[in-house]
C-alpha cells in the first residue's frame, strides 16, 4: 500500500471520527415559546416553495397560511426526478393542474395529506418573476392555477385567498428592498436586489397590514441543533445545525406567531453562509408582527442523491416524501411543537 493510500485512509478515519463527535453533541435546542396558532405560516424558494406546498397541504391544520416564491403545484414531481427537472421546471410538458388538483383531493379524503376543510380560511401568496429561466413562469402560474382550482372546486374552500403575483420583473430569487445589479441574475445567494422587499409583503400576505414600518433586526439569531428533531430517529437529511430569529417581544414571553422559510437549493447554510437567514428581510419584520423565524436547514448527498442541497420535492427521501408520514415534513412538526405550537392544533 503506498503511502497516498495510507494517508487516504488516515483522513477518512479522522473524518469518521470528528462526525462521531458531532453527532454526540446534539447542539442547543430550540427555546420554548407562546405560539399563537392562529398566526403560523410556510414560506420558500424554489425547492422551498415546493416543500412549503407540501407542509401546507400535509399539514394544513398546522399551517394553513404558506408563501411560495418561483414554485410549482404541490406533489407535481410525483417522486419522479425527470418529471421534476422538466414538467415542474422547464413546463415541458405543462403540469396537468387538473389532475393534480385531483389527486390531491383524493389523497385527502385517504388520510394520507390533511383534511381540506383546515384550508378554509387559508392565504396562499405566489410571487414569481418574468425572468425566471430555472422554474418557468408558466409552472409558477400552474402552481396558483392548482390553488385556484383546489378553492373554485371544493365548496368548504370558498375563502380561500389565492394571490398570484408573477408580473415582477426578477429572475430565479428572492427579491430584497435594496438596488443592485443581480436582481436579472440567479447567482448565489440567490437574493436579487430588485428594489422589491419581497419579505415585507410576504408578511403582509400572511398576517395582513404591519402595524408600523421595519427598521433593522432587533431580536436574537440563534442556532439549534437539528439531529434531536429526528422523527423517531429517522435521518431527515437535514444539517446539523438550523437557525430561529426571536423577536424582542418573543423573548420576552408575549404570545407570537411563527413562520418557517425553507431555503432553496444551494441556498443552505454551508452554500451562502448566513446570507439566507439574516439578509432575506425576514427578521425585521418578523419584529414588526411578533413572529418567531425557523430557518431549517439541509444538507447535500450523493447518496441519496441530492448535491446542492435541495428540500426534497421530488421522492430522495422515500415514496412517501410529500405525505403527513415525510420524513422531512414530520421532522418540521417535531420542530414547532419544540417551539411551543400547541399539540391541539
Amino acid at each position: 500500500m503506498n503511502t497516498r493510500w495510507v494517508t487516504r485512509l488516515l483522513w477518512l478515519a479522522l473524518l469518521a471520527s470528528a462526525g462521531s463527535a458531532c453527532a454526540k453533541d446534539a447542539g442547543p435546542s430550540l427555546p420554548g415559546l407562546k405560539i399563537d396558532p392562529a398566526r403560523t405560516a410556510v414560506v420558500g424558494l424554489s425547492s422551498g416553495a415546493y416543500m412549503a406546498a407540501q407542509m401546507q397541504l400535509a399539514y394544513p391544520e398546522l399551517f394553513p397560511n404558506a408563501a411560495l416564491v418561483a414554485g410549482g403545484p404541490y406533489s407535481c414531481a410525483g417522486g419522479q426526478l425527470p418529471v421534476a427537472l422538466g414538467s415542474c421546471m422547464k413546463g415541458e410538458p405543462a403540469p396537468d393542474v387538473g389532475a393534480l388538483v385531483a389527486s390531491a383531493t383524493k389523497r385527502s379524503a385517504a388520510g394520507e395529506i390533511g383534511a381540506l376543510k383546515d384550508l378554509a380560511h387559508a392565504r396562499v401568496y405566489l410571487l414569481h418573476g418574468k425572468d425566471d429561466a430555472l422554474v418557468a413562469p408558466a409552472v409558477a402560474e400552474a402552481g396558483a392555477h392548482f390553488y385556484e382550482q383546489l378553492r373554485d372546486g371544493t365548496p368548504a374552500l370558498k375563502n380561500m385567498q389565492v394571490h398570484d403575483d408573477g408580473q415582477r420583473a426578477f429572475a430565479h430569487n428572492l427579491p430584497v428592498a435594496g438596488s443592485g445589479d443581480d436582481c436579472d441574475k440567479s447567482v448565489a445567494p440567490y437574493l436579487g436586489h430588485c428594489g422589491f422587499d419581497a419579505a415585507g409583503e410576504i408578511f403582509a400576505q400572511m398576517f395582513g397590514k404591519p402595524a408600523r414600518a421595519a427598521t433593522r433586526a432587533r431580536g436574537e439569531l440563534r442556532t439549534f441543533g437539528q439531529d434531536a428533531l429526528r422523527p423517531d430517529g429517522a435521518d431527515a437529511f437535514m444539517a446539523g445545525t438550523g437557525y430561529v430569529y426571536l423577536p424582542p417581544d418573543c423573548l420576552a414571553g408575549k404570545p407570537c406567531g411563527v413562520m418557517v422559510a425553507f431555503h432553496g437549493c444551494k441556498q443552505n447554510a454551508d452554500a451562502v453562509g448566513k446570507a439566507f437567514v439574516e439578509d432575506a428581510g425576514f427578521n425585521r419584520w418578523a419584529d414588526v408582527y411578533d413572529v418567531t423565524v425557523l430557518y431549517p436547514q439541509t444538507r447535500a448527498s450523493f447518496a441519496p442523491l441530492n448535491p446542492q442541497a435541495c428540500w426534497d420535492w421530488w421522492g430522495y427521501s422515500g415514496a412517501d416524501y410529500d405525505s403527513r408520514h415525510g420524513v422531512q415534513l414530520r421532522w418540521v412538526v417535531n420542530a414547532v411543537r419544540a417551539l411551543g405550537l400547541p399539540a391541539g392544533h
